[in-house]
């Protein structure tokens, strides 16, 4: 279960994370998590390119080593890193330790200030953990693209009815998730293009 726009209570209730940004000069915050993938990360850093839009990437760190050269590629490209631990370990099923080593670890290759915990599920220990080193970034409007319930369309759906000046999208990088991205991230790009957004990173 969860929901293509993130509630308001969610905001209050876990204010220290960043659930948008400042959207006065019409941007919205594109982010892609899981990659790099090589069936699916450069196909979303040509879109990108076509539109100049800048967006964050929050890697996993054993596909950073799986995959260097594509990694340098996004960060030649001028896009944001960020850490989504090594193996995408799920913090309430992970002890904090363990979390923390995986966090740890993929920071290796990463050095990045931003942190987004994977299924965006995390115990408090281990946000006080992360507290100290990271920014802890969630979202506020979730495609869905990593739903295989879910079609394409209502992929496109999703983003298009929550996103507003200042939203934190969240997409997937990821096999899982490419049956669906393959046609919305376009039609998210161009729609909002002509709408005059710009697309920056975190």
């Amino acid at each position: 279960m969860y929901l293509a726009r993130t509630p308001s209570i969610a905001r209050a209730l876990y204010g220290s994370r960043l659930w948008r940004v400042d959207g006065a000069d019409r941007s919205v915050c594109l982010t892609f998590d899981d990659g790099p993938i090589p069936e699916v990360t450069p196909w979303v850093l040509d879109q990108l390119r076509a539109y100049n839009a800048q967006a964050t990437f929050f890697c996993i760190g054993k596909n950073i080593e799986a995959h260097p050269g594509i990694f340098a590629d996004v960060k030649a490209a001028g896009h944001t890193i960020g850490n989504h631990t090594w193996d995408h370990c799920n913090g309430r099923h992970t002890p904090t330790a363990e979390y923390m080593a995986s966090v740890v670890r993929c920071q290796a290759l990463t050095g990045t200030e931003l942190f987004r915990p994977p299924y965006g599920r995390l115990t408090r220990e281990q946000a006080g953990a992360l507290a100290a080193d990271f920014r802890i970034v969630m979202w506020s409007v979730l495609s869905g693209d990593f739903d295989v319930r879910i079609d394409a369309e209502r992929c496109t759906r999703n983003v298009l009815k929550h996103t507003e000046p200042g939203s934190i999208v969240v997409f997937h990088d990821s096999v899982k998730a490419w049956p669906r991205l393959r046609d919305t991230l376009p039609k998210v790009l161009e729609h909002f293009a002509a709408l005059g957004y710009a697309f920056k990173g975190l």
